[in-house]
């Protein structure tokens, strides 16, 4: 993987921590507690989606299939989440 590979993939995970962060999945980092926020996770996946999107055709193959795991994973928790109210 490459250094603009390694650099797009960490940007991956900062939108796929948040997401599972407002999920309540992950503990949120400055309060040490689990806070659940539906919205903010949705417009994680949202700005993944929007990445996936406007980058089709541009990404390795190697980032395309962590795009998308992240994608699939993250919609599995969300209905998953969401289901639960």
């Amino acid at each position: 993987m490459d250094y603009n590979d390694q650099l797009f993939a960490q940007l991956l995970y900062i939108f796929q921590a948040s997401a599972m962060q407002g999920m309540g999945k992950i503990t949120n980092p400055v309060t040490n507690t689990i806070e659940r926020n539906m919205e903010q996770a949705k417009q994680s996946i949202d700005m993944l989606e929007m990445i996936k999107e406007k980058t089709k055709g541009n990404l390795s193959p190697e980032i395309s299939r962590l795009l998308d795991t992240s994608l699939s994973d993250l919609r599995l928790n969300y209905v998953d989440e969401a289901n639960k109210n």
